[in-house]
């Protein structure tokens, strides 16, 4: 099932759509949670606590989000609450394990520097990948009618991009080469994540029948 048709089914049934404004929101606060965990104690700079605090606050917004589609609210990030939950949960975390190894082995990054440099790694694959996923779900909502709307995460997840850019080129200077690596390594990751949506929604779908 192409992307924007799992979509269209998953906002159409009030439940699924709980449950993935929920995964989302899981997976942006897990994305915060990361960032606040790779700052340096004495030398964060503006930018990181921006981009911490605005993933924290999309986490939140999501969150709310939900109670435009059901009734039943999803409460917690246990797995009963999300779609995917296993490879949703493990989806960053896998990432950043991967992306450390590269740096590891090709640049020989250890401490502090390994930390950071992750960080710039795996925040601008996370963000190429918003750019395109955001975007595609808006689009449903517009075209189903729906009260949920995500276009001021759009907008800063367009804007965090730019600023991962700027940094990336700052810190390694030939930065293409390893942002391609890290983009790699995340659409292997989303590929099997959407395997396990598919699966989850098939399982759901034969329950109802």
């Amino acid at each position: 099932m192409e992307f924007t048709n799992l979509l269209t089914h998953i906002v159409a049934d009030d439940s699924l759509h709980a449950r993935w404004l929920n995964t989302l929101s899981m997976m942006e606060n897990t994305g915060a949670r990361k960032i606040s965990a790779a700052e340096p104690k004495t030398t964060v700079d503006l930018l990181m606590l921006k981009h911490a605090a605005e993933e924290a606050r999309h986490a939140y917004y999501l969150k709310k989000q939900i109670q435009k589609v059901a009734e039943t609210d999803c409460p917690t990030y246990e797995p009963a609450f999300l779609l995917a939950p296993n490879d949703s949960h493990a989806y960053l975390n896998r990432l950043d394990v991967q992306v450390c190894r590269y740096l590891k082995d090709t640049l020989g990054f250890a401490g502090a520097e390994l930390k950071y440099a992750a960080y710039l790694l795996v925040t601008y694959a996370i963000e190429v990948r918003a750019d395109e996923l955001y975007p595609v779900y808006q689009d449903v909502l517009t075209e189903s009618g729906s009260k949920v709307n995500v276009r001021s995460i759009i907008v800063e997840e367009e804007g965090h991009l730019a600023e991962m850019l700027r940094q990336m080129e700052t810190f390694f200077g030939d930065w293409q080469g390893h942002a391609e690596r890290a983009v790699a390594i995340e659409t292997g990751l989303y590929t099997a994540w959407l395997t396990s949506l598919l699966a989850t929604e098939k399982i759901i779908a034969g329950k109802e029948n």
